[in-house]
């Protein structure tokens, strides 16, 4: 396990392509995957799987950019970026999702600015705010 503690501690890192990774991983800074990572979480500041790159647990980042194969649950702060190789068996939640043509994806999306809450809540609130219906248009139909 590989962990860094404060800001300064800012570390590059790369699973290569021969390589092979298990257990958790948090880290400060970024950190690409072109080798295998499988696991309990993965935490990163920005992730990057490469083409290469097959990963297998649940994702935690600010930004994450997918070439590769993903089995696990992304959760991002800021950005997913998947891009023609992609392939990703998981759901995803993040404020923004670009997608590029190619991509096989299985799960859900959740795109929210605010992660913590959920976005179906959201939305029917906002179709509900201004209370229009056809008895408030038109008054109540009188019974014949």
């Amino acid at each position: 396990m590989a962990i860094v503690k404060t800001a300064s501690d800012v570390t590059n890192s790369t699973i290569g392509e021969n390589s092979y990774f298990s257990g958790r991983f948090f880290i400060n800074g970024s950190l690409k995957i072109d080798g295998k990572f499988e696991g309990k979480s993965l935490q990163a500041d920005q992730l990057y799987i490469g083409a290469t790159g097959r990963v297998k647990t649940n994702i935690t980042a600010t930004s994450v950019i997918v070439e590769g194969i993903i089995i696990g649950n992304i959760t991002a702060r800021n950005r997913v970026m998947l891009l023609p190789t992609a392939r990703i068996l998981g759901d995803i939640s993040t404020p923004e999702l670009i997608i590029q043509n190619g991509v096989i994806l299985e799960g859900r999306c959740m795109i929210s600015n605010d992660l913590k809450h959920s976005a179906r809540d959201y939305i029917n609130a906002e179709y509900n705010r201004d209370n229009l219906s056809v008895d408030r248009l038109f008054g109540k139909e009188k019974a014949s």
